[in-house]
């Protein structure tokens, strides 16, 4: 109890101060909103939480604390507010000052404008998750396996130099022939920077050895590598925020606290050596993480609802949590 109190009794503080006051300025169909959003990040989340708390592992405690106060701003006002002001921006061809300007005043008409850049949000953010999920699988010196007849095949796969990079090109190139022509550009584009950005990143924390635990500028690459992929997870949850309300504060506060929620469960997981209890935790959250990049994919061509994509990360994390506890068992 008192750990459970020591990692997340910051989060419900937040939580209560954060939700309260949407409701006293707000309203109660605000409140509910908020509320509905912290689930829906919570949920889409929890296998980020999970990928993030194996990276997190490898960081030194100061760089820990650090992706818990300097991260949770990136994540709140960087990912979840300014990121996408500069995506609108950019695809729109309009100032980021006018978008932002219609953000705060003009939310409206601000979140159709985002829901018409989501196919090229959705496809950078398929592509990276894709390549995400795709590194671990194939990773040839990867020698536990939670589904076996489809994993042992993959890593087998995985002596192909550079094979994940070729298979999210042919991914990309194969949607994007599929949506509409208006589209068709900024999807293809859209996705092969997710695939320009995974090689930066893989290129730089490479070149700080993250295989073993890192100094000052490994734990930088890390901290920079957690933070793009926490974007990519976030954006599908950016967008589908929309879809239940326009107003930009119940959305960084319903948001903002899934999130923090969601980075407190890390911290949890290293310091509480979860990964290393339940083995097949990290599997799951990586077939998660492949079928919330499918489900982007998916969404390119037909709509796709949030519970949809929440529910099948949610199952697979679970069923590995299962599969971990009965192979505990079956050991003892």
């Amino acid at each position: 109890m008192n750990s459970i109190i020591k990692f997340f009794g910051v989060s419900v503080l937040i939580s209560l101060i954060g939700l309260g006051l949407v409701y006293y300025y707000l309203g109660l169909a605000a409140f509910i909103t908020a509320v509905l959003l912290v689930l829906l990040e919570v949920t889409l989340s929890f296998d980020n939480a999970v990928v993030n708390a194996r990276v997190l592992a490898k960081m030194n405690e100061k760089w820990q604390k650090r992706f818990l106060t300097w991260g949770i701003f990136i994540a709140v006002f960087g990912t979840r507010i300014l990121l996408p002001v500069i995506i609108v921006s950019a695809i729109a061809g309009m100032s980021p000052w006018l978008i932002g300007h219609m953000a705060l005043f003009d939310p409206t008409h601000y979140g159709e404008l985002l829901e018409s850049v989501a196919p090229a949000i959705h496809s950078f953010g398929a592509v990276f998750l894709m390549l995400v999920a795709l590194k671990y699988f194939l990773d040839s010196n990867k020698t536990k396996h939670w589904i076996q007849f489809i994993e042992r095949h993959l890593v087998s796969w995985g002596r192909i130099e550079a094979l994940e990079i070729f298979l999210a090109l042919v991914a990309v190139a194969t949607v994007s022939f599929f949506v509409p022509a208006a589209e068709q550009t900024s999807v293809l584009l859209a996705g092969v920077f997710g695939v320009i950005v995974f090689i930066v990143m893989e290129g730089i924390t490479s070149a700080f050895s993250v295989e073993t635990k890192v100094g000052a500028s490994g734990s930088v690459a890390l901290f920079l590598y957690l933070e793009v992929l926490d974007t990519a997870f976030s954006l599908d949850g950016v967008v589908g925020a929309f879809a239940l309300t326009s107003a930009l504060p119940v959305i960084a506060v319903g948001l903002g606290i899934g999130a923090y929620f969601v980075r407190s469960l890390t911290i949890f997981m290293v310091r509480e050596r979860t990964l290393d209890t339940l083995v097949f935790l990290e599997h799951g959250a990586h077939w998660a993480i492949f079928g919330l990049a499918v489900s982007m994919w998916v969404s390119l061509l037909t709509d796709v609802p949030e519970i949809i994509t929440g529910t099948i990360g949610l199952a697979f994390v679970l069923a590995a949590y299962y599969s971990s506890l009965r192979f505990n068992k079956a050991k003892s």
